[in-house]
């Protein structure tokens, strides 16, 4: 690694150099850089999740190159250039900053967050929902829109009218479940997933974080419980759920993530 100090300039520099020579970046579009840019987002998810930072700088790095290979394709189809990107989200975050850019008062973040819908919709939102991506996965989407809503109000008075709507949610599941109606069982069970995640909000806790969490604990819990039955001279589909139960008991005693 050279150690030479590159600025941003510089690396612009870089990415006209491969976009002009290398095959593999000439041949590139906004269609195929797509996929790899919701790769390099999950990846920086996982550092932020893992408290890496030395991860965190290197995916924002990813990040970075591919802001700068959409804007250099943008620039010779003449659509944009990385500048008017530059200046673009300049001006957006000015304006909807009133609050430190204008003569506007707030007293908390709420109040920051319903004057930002406030000013989106006078920009030309449609609707208050109208930013919430149509490909981001339905767990992160629901907290968007539940937030979205809350910026102008629509929310529950507090966390004890949020548990009663689960309960409520449960309780409908329930005879959905004993119809034996398969659609009408899966839109309860949304409804029921849409209502847990409304609560966590008021726990102030972010469900997706905590259901991944969750996966990463059960990963390693059971490939600790495989490790164990191997040592054993088992394997986990040569045994009853009893024997894969006791070594999982005891790899939770073990191990406590």
């Amino acid at each position: 690694m050279s150690p030479q100090k590159y600025s941003f300039q510089d690396l612009i520099g870089i990415m006209s150099d491969l976009r002009e020579q290398c095959p593999w970046d000439k041949k590139q579009t906004i269609h195929t850089l797509r996929s790899m840019t919701i790769e390099e987002t999950y990846e920086l998810a996982d550092a932020v999740l893992e408290g890496n930072w030395d991860d965190i700088k290197e995916e924002l790095g990813d990040l970075l190159l591919h802001i700068l290979f959409y804007s250099k394709i943008a620039n010779e189809e003449e659509r944009f250039t990385i500048d008017e990107v530059i200046d673009g989200i300049a001006k957006k975050l000015i304006n909807r900053h009133p609050h430190i850019y204008g003569d506007v008062k707030v007293n908390d973040e709420n109040d920051v967050k319903k004057n930002w819908e406030k000013i989106k919709m006078q920009e030309g939102k449609k609707s208050v929902l109208s930013g919430v991506p149509n490909s981001m996965s339905s767990l992160p989407k629901a907290i968007c829109i539940q937030e979205k809503a809350k910026k102008v109000g629509f929310e529950w008075d507090n966390k004890e009218d949020v548990w009663k709507k689960v309960i409520e949610e449960i309780d409908e599941l329930q005879e959905a479940v004993e119809s034996n109606n398969q659609q009408h069982i899966e839109e309860e069970f949304g409804d029921v997933m849409f209502s847990l995640i409304n609560y966590a909000r008021f726990l102030n806790i972010d469900a997706d974080v905590a259901l991944e969490k969750v996966n990463k604990k059960f990963i390693t819990r059971f490939k600790k419980m495989e490790e164990v039955a191997l040592q054993d001279g088992k394997h986990l589909s040569d045994m009853s759920l009893t024997e894969m139960d006791a070594i999982w008991n005891e790899v939770k005693k073990d191990i406590h993530c």
